[in-house]
């Protein structure tokens, strides 16, 4: 915890005629001064704010899903500010800044795009995405010359992708190497033996159950799901994402129906009530 903030005179709001960029910048280290900054803002460390990093990234995606631009907006705004916040604690820590930030990316763009901002031809955006790929591991071949660990194919996949995410790009890396199933055909094969291990792990004697070895079982059935939606070039993330938002219309439908009609809640219906409701609530998907 801070200990004392110093109590001074209000900071000056920044000029409004400055870059807004440069206007958010100021903003962000008025909040961070410890004379007279924010005590909440002053406290949080790289650490502490990733998680609002992460949750301000699905808001943008939301808002892109809603097709909603003034709220894509003011997302986009939430999620710059913490560009903005991490670049400032990374000043004042001496490891980088905004400028040092944007010069990287801005280098890596260009080094990236040689069929843009050089004589190098690409025939389409697929062979684009090859050279992208390319490129990418090249970078991580630097890096890893100047480690002693061994490189692997799965480099900088980290660790904090959400699971469906991370599963995509593990296959992906793998594929590009040549382990991946030729087509689909395979993928359904080891989806049925999936689903016949985890069948086997439900003993008949609830008493008999592992449920570590169940959820290895239903970790493997997920992955080989990715792998299925990651063949069909199916974002399983999205996929999974639109089924709940799909699910959760057509629960408040059938609790509309179920009310208006009996007066009643769902706790208070049996199961083939609510799925007579449930498929009735299915053909309003096609009105």
């Amino acid at each position: 915890m801070t200990e004392k903030i110093k109590n001074s005179a209000a900071k000056p709001i920044p000029a409004p005629d400055l870059p807004p960029i440069e206007r958010l910048r100021q903003v962000m280290a008025s909040l961070r001064d410890p004379d007279g900054g924010c005590p909440w803002d002053i406290e949080q460390s790289f650490e502490t704010i990733a998680p609002y990093t992460i949750e301000e990234a699905y808001e943008v995606a939301d808002a892109i899903t809603e097709g909603d631009m003034p709220h894509l907006e003011e997302e986009l705004g939430d999620l710059l500010l913490q560009v903005i916040y991490h670049t400032q604690i990374g000043q004042e820590a001496g490891h980088f800044d905004f400028d040092s930030v944007a010069h990287a990316i801005t280098e890596k763009m260009i080094r990236r795009h040689p069929h843009v901002f050089a004589s190098e031809n690409v025939a389409d955006a697929d062979a684009q995405t090859r050279n992208w790929e390319v490129q990418k591991a090249e970078e991580r071949a630097r890096k890893a010359a100047k480690s002693d660990v061994r490189p692997s194919a799965l480099d900088d996949v980290s660790s904090a992708f959400p699971a469906l995410m991370r599963a995509v790009k593990l296959q992906k890396r793998a594929g590009r190497v040549g382990f991946d199933w030729p087509g689909t055909d395979q993928v359904f094969d080891k989806l049925e033996e999936e689903i016949a291990e985890v069948r086997a792990e439900l003993k008949d004697h609830p008493a008999e159950r592992d449920p570590d070895r169940i959820e290895d079982e239903i970790g493997d059935l997920l992955f080989v799901c990715v792998n299925l939606a990651r063949k069909l070039d199916i974002d399983p993330e999205s996929a999974l994402r639109r089924c709940n938002r799909k699910f959760e219309t057509r629960f408040r439908v059938v609790e509309t129906m179920l009310h208006d009609e009996t007066g009643r809640s769902p706790d208070q219906a049996d199961l083939g009530e609510l799925e007579d409701l449930w498929q009735r609530a299915k053909q309003f998907d096609k009105a």
